[in-house]
């Protein structure tokens, strides 16, 4: 299949955009192509205003087993620096992208996420999981390391010891312990899944596009700045949403006893 065939893009009516692994004949496991497109479709979720929400999919049923593993051959004979510079250009672009945009990214994790795939899940803001979902990090058993970033995401998690569990030991952790470790933000039954992810993302589409992406901002720098800088940037922040059309469309559909129209202004 084309690159376009491997990775499928979609917007809603509703401003969800989502991306989908689509190679469940290989566990969704993705390739140099794919990572260069998915940074693609970034860029252009963050430019496109119908865009609110941006959600991670996956078909079959699997979520993603990492790198593919078919097209490694080769890459044990690169240098050090041909293996650096590789991981920057091509699995580091993804993280970095993911990172850039401001607006909401959810994962929904259909089923096992591994290696590569579980890091994919990791980097988003929000975890969705069907109750089939597993989740495992089988770097040590490979001889490699967390390559798209579940070193700095775990960790943050779910903290240092039960990362490193998972790390060090590479075992499975079954829907029940990720909810329970805070893994997963959301479980949803296998069996209404699509519905019910479509229905969650929706929700936080229909919410005030300025302020969605004002808390994301407030939230991702307030664990690396103090509470006078955090209180600082707020009250910025505060004084472009509370000006704000979509502020004025807020309060008005409340008066008037109906659902607010926003448009990100």
């Amino acid at each position: 299949m084309s690159v376009t065939e491997d990775l499928l893009f979609s917007v809603s009516d509703a401003g969800v955009a989502t991306i989908t692994l689509n190679r469940p004949d290989k566990r969704n496991a993705f390739t140099d192509e794919m990572i260069a497109r998915w940074v693609e479709l970034l860029g252009e979720c963050q430019q496109r205003n119908d865009v609110r929400v941006v959600v991670f999919a996956a078909a079959g049923k699997s979520f993603c087993s990492g790198a593919d593993t078919g097209r490694m051959a080769g890459r044990t004979e690169q240098t050090v620096i041909e293996a650096r510079d590789r991981m920057t250009a091509v699995a580091h672009s993804l993280v970095r992208a993911v990172a850039r945009l401001d607006k909401p990214v959810i994962a929904a994790v259909n089923g096992a996420a591994v290696g590569g795939g579980m890091d994919v899940a990791l980097m988003c803001d929000i975890r969705v999981a069907s109750s089939e979902a597993k989740f495992a990090e089988t770097y040590a058993k490979m001889g490699l390391l967390p390559g798209v970033g579940g070193a700095w995401f775990l960790p943050r998690i779910i903290g240092k010891s039960k990362a490193l569990d998972m790390f060090w030991t590479g075992r499975w952790v079954d829907i029940n312990e990720a909810e329970r470790l805070g893994l997963v933000d959301r479980v949803f039954a296998a069996e209404t899944f699509a519905a019910d992810v479509t229905d969650y993302a929706e929700q936080i589409a229909s919410a005030a596009p300025l302020s969605v992406k004002a808390i994301k901002k407030l939230v991702n720098h307030g664990g690396q700045t103090t509470l006078d800088v955090h209180l600082d940037d707020l009250a910025a922040q505060l004084a472009v949403v509370r000006t704000s059309e979509d502020h004025k469309e807020a309060v008005a559909a409340l008066k008037d006893k109906r659902a607010p129209q926003f448009n990100g202004r």
